[in-house]
């Protein structure tokens, strides 16, 4: 591993940020300090996003000709990084630009691509990933959304849920199930939609963090052509992979406080025996946060030595979301119940430390599901980086029809 930027690297990052930094102060001068998920927030978010694609700075990985910037993964991952430093981010571009139009892009039609990769790079359009259902957990393939062929078209019924951002999003990436009468990963079939359409209904899901960031999505009749296609009919598993290697990289990290927050609070927060700091246990737990830090950074690091030298990282990553995660939570329970009674307070103007660790509370458990479940991803981790045997799969040779549903 090499710790250090080359020197081409370094140039850019240098780039960076001299462009960050006359064009972050720009964009506040305009928008001021917004409230997030506000119509006002999302037209700033809008507007950031176009900024970044005029000057290739949007899908810095991706060709020119179609909007990115025609750069390297690893300058992808140093402007993600001072763009970060630079506390600017919008989440409402990340799922679309992240997983939904690299799936469009592998197996849509020219006239597709042409016609949604540009604007999705420049910020005029959203779009959403519609996999998960009631029935399905985390086992995707097991969904019964159905989509019946009636001449050149394909007419939808079913249920998704815990979809992001579906209420404003522009088109989405849909899996279906075609053929119930082949085992459950062979008759999957993926197309794209229009979430405007009459036949799709949103409806948010109200979060105990008090957001309403994931919806249910139903769709009654919807009629989609088949050119909405993505990839061959039967063949949505294989397509869904692709969309499934992109999110779990997206949600590899997560933001939030970390050790050193904590570290701070407890020298705030006196306890029965003087601050927390001193409590021996506590100081335990937080050599443990540490250690793992630590260990997620250098895995890190790998990560990011294999894109600068033009390698594609492995299913290794997927460490990275099951240690963070559950770092989240735990460091968030911990430093609510340092706060003792005053932990019940989540409003970042009377909360300690702005009611930073009530929301990472309230969010942790769902970024342990989020891009696989900590067991889906611990099998992955055996399996392909290990080389265990595969977890015994009865399923694995049934129609999907012939599945008991528990009814």
């Amino acid at each position: 591993m090499d710790f250090n930027d080359s020197p081409e690297e370094a140039a850019y990052r240098e780039k960076a940020r001299a462009w960050l930094a006359e064009n972050a102060a720009a964009h506040r001068a305009k928008w001021g300090d917004v409230k997030p998920n506000t119509p006002e927030h999302m037209a700033a978010g809008k507007d950031w996003q176009a900024t970044k694609a005029a000057a290739g700075y949007a899908c810095i990985t991706w060709p020119a000709a179609i909007g990115g910037g025609g750069g390297t993964p690893i300058q992808s991952v140093i402007f993600g990084q001072e763009e970060g430093k630079a506390g600017l981010g919008y989440g409402y571009f990340t799922i679309g630009l992240g997983m939904c139009v690299p799936t469009v892009m592998a197996f849509a039609n020219d006239e597709t691509k042409k016609r949604f990769v540009s604007p999705a790079v420049k910020g005029e359009e959203i779009w959403c990933q519609l996999f998960s259902e009631p029935a399905g957990g985390s086992d995707v393939a097991a969904l019964r959304t159905r989509a019946v062929k009636d001449g050149d078209e394909w007419v939808i019924n079913g249920q998704k849920v815990w979809t992001t951002g579906a209420h404003y999003c522009d088109y989405g990436i849909l899996l279906t199930r075609t053929d119930p009468d082949v085992p459950k990963h062979k008759g999957l079939t993926m197309f794209w939609i229009d979430m405007k359409d009459p036949a799709v209904e949103c409806r948010p899901i109200h979060q105990m963090s008090g957001g309403r960031e994931f919806n249910e999505v139903y769709f009654t009749d919807l009629r989609v052509k088949d050119s909405q296609r993505l990839g061959e009919v039967g063949q949505g598993w294989q397509v869904a992979l692709v969309t499934l290697m992109n999110e779990r990289l997206a949600v590899g990290g997560s933001s939030g406080p970390n050790y050193r927050d904590v570290m701070k609070l407890a020298r705030e927060l006196a306890g029965p025996a003087g601050p927390s700091i001193k409590d021996q246990s506590f100081r335990e737990k937080l050599a443990d946060w540490y250690v793992q830090s630590e260990g997620l950074k250098f895995t890190r690091f790998r990560t990011m030595t294999a894109l600068s030298r033009g390698q594609t990282p492995g299913p290794e990553s997927s460490i990275g979301k099951i240690i963070s995660a559950n770092q989240m939570q735990d460091m968030a329970n911990n430093a609510v119940e340092m706060e003792d009674q005053y932990g019940i307070l989540s409003d970042p103007e009377t909360a300690a430390a702005e009611g930073a660790f009530q929301q990472s509370l309230m969010w942790a458990p769902g970024l342990r599901i989020a891009g696989g479940t900590d067991e889906i991803l611990k099998n992955i981790i055996a399996e392909r980086v290990l080389g265990l045997p595969g977890d015994v799969r009865v399923d694995k040779d049934v129609p999907f029809k012939d599945m008991p549903t528990g009814r």
